[in-house]
């Protein structure tokens, strides 16, 4: 007898035997067309005493009007059409009830019910107690309470009858209530989706409590401890079907090889059956179980970036005075990290002269990364790696615009609070020296920002002249797209920063090694978000200010003879040379070197980044609930949608066009032009991501991790 949700009305049943009485209620056994009535008393009136000639066969009587047939009655609850069929997700022994009720209908009784049926199901009905009323069933032998509110089952309530116990999905934290006795002749027991944790629960899977069990199921709890849990289920002679997965002890790498080789009598392990070669691939691994590191192990690797807008043919050509505007672009992706991980990765970052530290090891930072000066150095460690887009001071005539430390492209971003009297400190020593700018040079000090969806740009703004409460501070402060900032609980990756082509390969690999198991469980099942970020940073030259104006200039040398330095190196550099060296290529770097002092170069001219401004492009979420169901790999190809145009492509067609000017006729007419036909499709935007979960293919590889 099976009884389901029918209703949200029905989930506060309360008790077992409450909800098995509610669901024999609804299948109305005894109202029409089952139980006993004027449609069928006929049936079932008295038997009187008959005389011999009583006896002499006649035909058979009709039913009357006012009466059915059983085969009316029959066909009433078996027709689609009738209103009396049962709904199509009623179980076999629904349908057998009501049959039973039109044949039989005086058997429907209470003491049929408890002595005839071995299966009960009461799947998602809100029982919350097994209560003693079980019991009456004395010939139970299965018993499904899945999808349900159990948090605890006195075992005392059970029959002793049963062999198949289901408890999927309910609240049960711990195996001991099941075990004060536990069902003697019990052969399968389920118990995934619960919440069992801790490592007691390996006291309670033994065979002093379960003998004859064949049939495992602790899948997607929170077991951490797989040696102790080994152990326990050693002792199980009978075991041949083991299910463990989803729980944090199975992302080890050598969790199915130990499991293996530790229960040699298993034949199924997580639905995948033992093979003998399996068997023999990782012989003797159970015997070095405790030096074996608890610690899961993820290889994520990012590839290709498609379909991405190059923003730079939108910009005019830069003037003489600026701005020159260069585009970037890099991948993100939040992933958990130990709490001790997360405070080594935020002192490594706070560490500006470390060029070998951890942000380093990640991806190797970019040319155009901004490097500390000493005041920036003490200032930057106060600053919060969360932000991405920092607040830049404002170059005027007068000084050079501070540098200001911005994170490094392949580091590490970690929310992390800020006191207010730290920030009211450097914000008043901002407007203080902004207010000097101002009255010197007559302008403003501070930037105001021009925000839209996805893009944080800066403009001049008047400043406030003073910060009375929380709310005018926080204004002062950029704001940033929520999609660039990790989620709660993990750390923010990012790809090496890289320029615009057709096809951007990040070529980005990176393992992460983990301990805290129950942490990594919840994220894998929140999944990861990756982001496609385009960083735009506008540079202008920066004017000498009077105080750094150059030195009147010394008189110049005579325009034939070369620098001193300069012919200092070339002398050596000659020295150096083969002695095999041709007069013809001597003669000609002679020439070079009378023509070099007569060219003016031009000295490299300084120039003042703003601060840059991030555009997300596409942001989506990665599923990673396969790594815990028994897959180690994850591969997706995100997709972000188009964002290229048919105007866009030509005008960067064009450009490309015009690069290629110089290449020889020959040369360029077997390179391909790329032709726009009547029906345009763009390349979506798209990044490959992977993510895999390493796991031990045999007891040598195993082996082999001990000794690196």
């Amino acid at each position: 007898m099976a009884t389901r949700d029918s209703s949200a009305s029905d989930r506060k049943t309360g008790t077992l035997s409450t909800a098995v009485h509610e669901h024999l209620r609804k299948l109305c056994l005894r109202e029409f067309p089952c139980g006993t009535g004027s449609w069928n008393k006929s049936r079932f009136l008295p038997q009187r005493w008959r005389t011999w000639r009583e006896l002499v066969p006649k035909e058979e009587e009709t039913v009357s009007a006012q009466e059915e047939t059983v085969e009316t009655l029959l066909g009433l609850v078996r027709s689609t059409h009738s209103p009396w069929v049962l709904t199509k997700d009623s179980s076999a022994e629904d349908r057998f009830l009501r049959e039973l009720a039109i044949q039989h209908p005086l058997m429907i009784k209470d003491t049929f019910f408890c002595s005839y049926f071995r299966s009960l199901r009461v799947v998602d009905k809100g029982v919350s107690l097994v209560d003693k009323d079980l019991l009456q069933f004395l010939k139970l032998e299965e018993l499904i309470l899945s999808a349900n509110e159990i948090a605890e089952i006195d075992a005392n309530n059970l029959p002793p009858t049963l062999k198949v116990l289901e408890l999927y999905g309910n609240l049960i934290s711990s195996m001991e209530c099941l075990c004060s006795p536990a069902p003697p002749n019990l052969q399968h027991l389920g118990l995934g989706h619960n919440k069992l944790l801790g490592p007691l629960q390996s006291l309670f899977v033994t065979s002093n409590n379960w003998p004859r069990l064949v049939s495992l199921d602790l899948s997607f709890n929170d077991l951490t401890d797989l040696q102790s849990m080994i152990a326990g289920l050693s002792t199980l002679k009978h075991l041949r079907l083991l299910v463990l997965q989803g729980n944090p002890l199975a992302l080890v790498p050598y969790y199915r090889g130990f499991t293996v080789d530790s229960l040699t009598r298993l034949c199924v392990l997580d639905d995948v059956t033992v093979s003998p070669n399996e068997k023999h691939q990782f012989r003797g691994l159970s015997i070095h179980g405790e030096m074996l590191a608890q610690e899961a192990q993820f290889v994520v690797t990012i590839g290709n970036v498609r379909g991405v807008l190059d923003s730079s043919i939108l910009d005019p050509e830069p003037g003489p005075e600026g701005p020159f505007i260069s585009y970037s672009y890099y991948v993100t992706y939040d992933f958990v990290e130990d709490e001790e991980g997360e405070r080594k990765a935020l002192a490594s970052a706070m560490t500006e002269t470390q060029p070998d530290s951890v942000l380093a090891e990640i991806v190797e930072p970019s040319s155009s990364t901004v490097q500390l000066d000493e005041e920036g150095h003490e200032e930057g460690q106060q600053e919060d790696q969360q932000e991405v887009l920092l607040v830049g001071r404002p170059a005027g005539p007068q000084r050079p615009a501070r540098q200001v430390r911005q994170p490094r492209p392949g580091g590490r971003q970690k929310t992390r609070p800020e006191s207010p009297k730290d920030v009211s400190q450097e914000i008043s020593e901002f407007i203080a020296e902004m207010n000097q700018m101002a009255e010197d040079s007559g302008e403003s000090g501070i930037t105001d920002m021009e925000e839209s969806e996805t893009t944080i740009s800066i403009r001049s703004a008047p400043l406030p002249q003073s910060i009375d409460s929380s709310e005018e501070l926080s204004k002062l402060r950029p704001r940033i797209d929520a999609r660039l900032c990790p989620s709660p609980g993990t750390v923010l990756f990012s790809t090496v920063r890289k320029p615009w082509t057709d096809v951007i390969p990040c070529n980005y690999e990176m393992k992460h090694t983990l301990k805290e198991l129950v942490r990594v469980k919840a994220f894998l099942l929140a999944g990861t978000t990756v982001t496609i970020v385009e960083e735009k940073i506008l540079s202008w030259p920066v004017l000498p200010t009077p105080v750094e104006s150059p030195l009147p200039a010394k008189s110049p040398l005579p325009a034939k003879s070369p620098l001193p330095g300069k012919k200092e190196k070339e002398e050596k550099k000659g020295k150096d040379d083969k002695k095999g060296k041709g007069k013809k290529q001597k003669a000609e770097e002679a020439a070079k070197d009378k023509k070099a002092p007569k060219k003016k170069k031009e000295p490299p001219r300084e120039l003042r980044q703003d601060p840059p401004v991030l555009r997300v492009l596409g942001s989506g979420l990665v599923y990673l609930e396969p790594l815990l169901a028994g897959e180690t790999v994850v591969t997706t190809v995100c997709n972000f949608g188009v964002v290229r145009t048919l105007e866009s492509d030509k005008m960067t067609n064009a450009r490309d066009s015009k690069k290629i000017k110089k290449v020889p006729k020959k040369e360029k007419s077997k390179m391909a032009v790329p032709t726009f036909e009547s029906v345009y499709q763009p390349e979506p935007l798209t990044v490959e991501v992977q993510i895999q979960l390493q796991q031990y293919r045999s007891g040598e590889e195993a082996f082999l991790s001990l000794v690196d």
